[in-house]
């Protein structure tokens, strides 16, 4: 699988051709990183190695995982652009992480972070955060309601669009909610078919009815 890494000093954020901003920096513009672009399906890290390394996605998409000892794959979060993953309580990764399309990270090295203390507490508690919301999320006692609070919360975090791009396959919504793919592909039609979303592409879902999908999740 293709990974390569380059350096570069972190600069302020970069424009688009229109001039917007894109992704900002989580530390500041003065901070040392490097720049690694990983290829679909390869692996970022492996559970057990070494974590001296925090990472923001620049563009792309992330899949964080862990192996049961039945050979199943739990999936526990799933990274876009601007988010920051990688961060753990000890010297060791508790997960695998892997490239879910092409992926540009970038690496900012832990020992050069002891002067954004307070960013680092804040990633952290934005990640605890996100783990309990997981955790409610698998709570929930029918496929539906999993499925719909999963769509409104990639919907919340690219925006609010209407339109949401779904980079991960049915396979990692799947192992993401704890259900099968064929009961993800099933409460997609079934949503479809009701008109609360429409179905673009396999890699996007257009929401029509966001009081009949928040519903769904009350």
């Amino acid at each position: 699988m293709l990974a390569y890494t380059t350096f570069q000093l972190s600069q302020e954020p970069r424009s688009d051709s229109y001039g917007r901003s894109t992704v900002p920096l989580p530390f500041g513009p003065t901070h040392p990183q490097q720049t690694s672009f990983h290829a679909p399906g390869s692996e970022i890290y492996a559970q057990g190695e070494k974590a001296g390394t925090i990472y923001q996605v620049e563009f792309g998409a992330v899949r964080v995982y862990r192996l049961l000892a039945d050979g199943r794959r739990q999936i526990s979060a799933f990274y876009l652009s601007g988010e920051v993953f990688g961060l753990e309580a000890d010297a060791n990764h508790h997960f695998f992480a892997e490239a879910i399309t092409s992926t540009n990270l970038r690496l900012f090295p832990r020992l050069k972070l002891d002067d954004v203390s307070q960013e680092l507490f804040s990633l952290t508690l934005r990640s605890l955060t996100r783990a309990q919301e997981h955790l409610l999320v698998l709570g929930r006692q029918t496929a539906a309601e999993r499925v719909a609070a999963f769509l409104l919360d990639l919907a919340e975090r690219q925006g609010g669009l209407e339109q949401v791009e779904l980079p991960m396959s049915r396979m990692d919504i799947g192992d993401y909610l704890g259900l099968t793919i064929e009961t993800v592909s099933r409460v997609f039609s079934k949503l479809k078919d009701k008109g609360i979303i429409t179905l673009p592409t396999m890699r996007s879902a257009e929401i029509k009815k966001w009081k009949a999908l928040q519903a769904m999740c009350e």
